[in-house]
């Protein structure tokens, strides 16, 4: 065995006490709301080609830190309108939402194991991207949580712009067995939070997403983080989502209010085992809305109802 495996052994076996058991979650739900000024999808032009940026002394190059400093760092230039956590208020509308969402998610995890979690949603522009990376965000504000971050979404990839990076080398490099895992990850200037981005594009986004370098790649990288969060694309038009998340422990589906059809997000989550479909986040919502959403999951959550629009 390589030093390197066995660094990665090591290091998993100093993270296993922080795993749960086998035991099926509680179906957790949770509301967010946009940021004001926040538009459903924005666009945005691609980024400058981001210049090295001065990192921390690390260890032993067979330790984690020293494997991670492998990774290129980048000189992220955030959108601080769908990056909550990096703008410098804590305060910020939205923020307190993604803090209940991480504290369920460390309830389930007291019951199963979940490390590897995918985020989808029905259907485009419902805002899986903005929830994943915030959530993301929030992981890593606790002291010592280092968090990967993956865009997984071939068709649609909106996370480097997000962040304000390169979109590769990327997953669809590694997936082509162009690069290793710690060429395409990104380490910025959040400590702790690295990025895989979506890569150089492809003709055949469903083919790559099922040759099975994905799940090496989770196998490979995982004893390193604490949590592996993966955006996805869209469940309904293709069948990327549920071919990844057969590699994941846990889907968590962003539905939008007032605009995802609920005969729709009952399909979507028909395309995931039910063991698999750990909760719903419901975005877009208003402020005065909120608490009366907040409701309307409980009272469906003790009735024992799955699928929660």
């Amino acid at each position: 065995m390589s030093r390197i495996h066995e660094a990665l052994k090591k290091a998993e076996q100093e993270r296993a006490a922080s795993q749960g058991g086998t035991a099926q979650p509680s179906f957790i739900a949770a509301h967010v709301a946009d940021p004001p000024g926040f538009p459903e999808e924005s666009a945005g032009s691609m980024p400058a080609p981001p210049s090295g940026n001065p990192m921390p002394t690390f260890g032993s190059p067979f330790s984690v830190d020293g494997l991670l400093a492998r990774c290129p760092p980048m000189d992220w230039k955030p959108d601080l309108r769908t990056m909550l956590f990096m703008n410098g208020d804590d305060s910020a509308r939205g923020t307190e939402e993604y803090r209940t969402l991480r504290s369920r998610l460390y309830h389930v995890r007291e019951k199963m194991t979940l490390k590897t979690l995918l985020v989808t949603s029905a259907l485009p522009k419902e805002g899986k991207s903005f929830t994943a990376s915030n959530l993301a965000q929030v992981m890593v504000r606790q002291h010592g949580r280092r968090v990967l971050l993956i865009d997984a979404d071939l068709r649609g990839p909106r996370l480097h712009l997000m962040l304000g990076t390169t979109p590769g080398p990327g997953l669809s490099d590694y997936l082509q067995g162009k690069n290793d895992e710690f060429s395409v990850m990104q380490r910025g200037a959040i400590e702790n939070l690295f990025f895989i981005p979506s890569g150089t594009g492809i003709e055949d986004p469903s083919e790559l997403v099922a040759n099975g370098r994905l799940k090496m790649l989770l196998q490979r990288v995982e004893p390193l983080f604490d949590w592996i969060i993966i955006d996805s694309s869209p469940a309904i038009p293709v069948s990327d989502a549920s071919v990844l998340a057969k590699d994941c422990d846990g889907v968590l589906m962003v539905v939008r209010s007032n605009s995802t059809p609920s005969d729709v997000a009952r399909k979507a989550c028909q395309e995931f085992p039910e063991r698999s479909l750990i909760g719903i986040v419901l975005n877009g919502t208003s402020e005065d809305a909120a608490p009366y959403a907040r409701y309307y999951y409980e009272a469906y959550e003790r009735k024992g109802t799955t699928i929660k629009s």
